[in-house]
C-alpha cells in the first residue's frame, strides 16, 4: 500500500467470491455469497422510476441535499419508527446509498485517531469505513447462543469512554442477525452523555426482523435523541439495491456538517431514483410490503437452519444472513468456502476482516435463493465436507 490510511483496511471477501462465481455462469451454483435478493422492489417504485426517464429534472445534480419529495419521506418515516418529529430541510439529508450515509457521517464526527464503538463480528464495510475515516474501532464481542447471538448491554455501555467519539451499531447487525433492544439504548444514554459521543445507527434493516416486534430505535429515548445519527437505506427492506438512494437524520448542526461533507465527496445522488424511494416509503401499504418480504426471508432462513441443523449454525433474530462456526469442523472459513465452490457449487463469502472474531465464521446469505433451492444445501455442505 503506498498510503497508509489502507494499510488496515482488508478486502471484504463478497468480491473476490462473487467474481468467481460469476466467471463460471454455472446457473447450479447456489449464491449465497452477497447481500442481494430476487424479491422485487415495491410496484410503486418501478412505476415512479419508469416515469422519471422522462422528466428533465430527474437528470441533474441539483438539489444537491436531495429531492425535497424524498427528504419528506424519510423524515417522515424515521419520525413514525423513533416517536420523533425531524425538518425534513435541517435535520435530513440524502445520500447515494446507506454506505455513503455512515461515510460522510464517519467523517462529520469522527477526529483521526478517536475511537468508535462496534459490535464483532459486524460487517467489515462499517468497519472499514471507520478506519478510513481516521477512526479506530473498539470491538465489543456479541456472543452465539442456541437461541442467536446477544450482547451484554452494559459491557457494551463500558467500551464507551473518553476517546471515543462515536457508537456505530445496527439492528439487525449484519452479518449476525443481531438484535438490539431498549436495555441497549439506555445503557448507552448514560455513557454517550457521560463521555459525549455520537450515536450512529445504520437502520437499513430494522423492519427485517423475525420475532413480529417493530423497530428499536435509540431516537426513542429522549437522552439519546439528542445524540442519535439515523442512517437509512432504500436497499434493504424496499430491495431497491441498483437505485443507490440513502438518508441521514439527527439534529440540525450534524446534519448541516454531514451535508457539507457529501458535498465534498459523492455530491448527489441517483435523480432517476429519489421520487421513486420517496413513493415506495410514503405508500400506504408501506408496512405490509416490508412485512410480506421480512416473512418470506425468515422462511428461507428457517430451511438454511434446518439444512444445517447438524452443523455450528447461530440462529439470526433478522436481516439476511446466518453464520457457520467453522471451528468444530475442523477448517478456517476459507477452507470451507473453497470446498463448498469447488466439491458443491456453494458461494458463500469466509469473514476473514469481518473484525476480530472474522475469522472464525463463514457467512451464509438466504435473502437470494428461493427455498426450493436452498432445501438441498444439507446435502451440498455434506458432499463438501466429506
Amino acid at each position: 500500500m503506498t498510503v497508509t490510511r489502507l494499510r488496515e483496511i482488508p478486502g471484504i471477501g463478497v468480491d473476490a467470491v462473487g467474481d468467481a462465481a460469476d466467471a463460471v455462469a454455472d446457473p447450479d451454483f447456489l449464491r449465497l455469497e452477497n447481500l442481494d435478493t430476487d424479491l422485487r422492489p415495491p410496484a410503486v417504485a418501478l412505476a415512479t422510476t419508469r416515469a422519471a426517464v422522462d422528466d428533465d429534472a430527474a437528470n441533474s445534480y441539483l438539489p444537491f441535499q436531495g429531492r425535497r419529495s424524498l427528504r419528506a419521506a424519510a423524515a417522515a418515516h424515521v419520525g413514525r419508527v423513533s416517536g420523533r418529529r425531524y425538518d425534513p430541510d435541517t435535520e435530513c439529508v440524502s445520500v447515494a446509498g446507506g454506505l455513503n450515509g455512515i461515510l460522510n457521517t464517519l467523517l462529520a464526527t469522527v477526529e483521526p485517531g478517536q475511537e468508535v464503538v462496534l459490535c464483532d463480528p459486524g460487517y467489515a464495510g462499517l468497519v472499514n469505513r471507520v478506519r478510513l475515516a481516521g477512526g479506530v474501532p473498539r470491538f465489543v464481542p456479541a456472543r452465539p447462543t442456541a437461541d442467536g447471538w446477544t450482547v451484554d448491554a452494559e459491557r457494551l455501555a463500558r467500551a464507551v469512554g473518553p476517546d471515543t467519539a462515536a457508537v456505530l451499531m445496527m439492528g439487525p447487525a449484519m452479518p449476525t442477525g443481531l438484535v438490539l433492544d431498549d436495555d441497549h439504548w439506555s445503557a448507552l444514554a448514560d455513557a454517550c452523555e457521560r463521555h459525549d459521543a455520537w450515536l450512529i445507527y445504520d437502520a437499513a434493516m430494522e423492519r427485517v426482523r423475525f420475532d413480529g416486534r417493530p423497530p428499536s430505535h435509540p431516537a426513542a429515548h429522549e437522552r439519546l435523541a439528542p445524540r442519535t445519527i439515523t442512517v437509512g437505506s432504500a436497499s434493504k427492506e424496499l430491495r431497491l439495491i441498483g437505485w443507490r438512494v440513502g438518508w441521514v437524520l439527527g439534529p440540525a448542526p450534524i446534519v448541516a456538517d454531514i451535508r457539507l461533507v457529501g458535498l465534498t465527496n459523492v455530491v448527489s445522488q441517483v435523480g432517476l431514483a429519489q421520487d421513486a424511494v420517496a413513493a415506495a416509503l410514503d405508500a400506504p401499504d408501506a408496512d405490509a410490503d416490508v412485512a410480506a418480504a421480512t416473512a418470506e426471508w425468515q422462511r428461507r432462513c428457517e430451511t438454511v437452519l434446518e439444512q444445517l441443523a447438524a452443523y455450528p449454525v447461530i440462529r439470526p433474530h433478522g436481516g439476511w444472513s446466518l453464520l457457520v462456526d467453522t471451528g468444530p469442523l475442523g477448517l478456517t472459513p476459507a477452507e470451507l468456502s473453497r470446498r463448498l465452490f469447488e466439491r458443491a457449487k456453494v458461494a458463500a463469502t469466509p469473514m476473514d476482516g469481518w473484525g476480530p472474531s472474522g475469522s472464525h465464521y463463514l457467512r451464509i446469505v438466504f435473502s437470494n435463493e428461493p427455498v426450493e433451492r436452498l432445501a438441498g444445501l444439507g446435502d451440498r455442505f455434506r458432499l463438501a465436507i466429506g
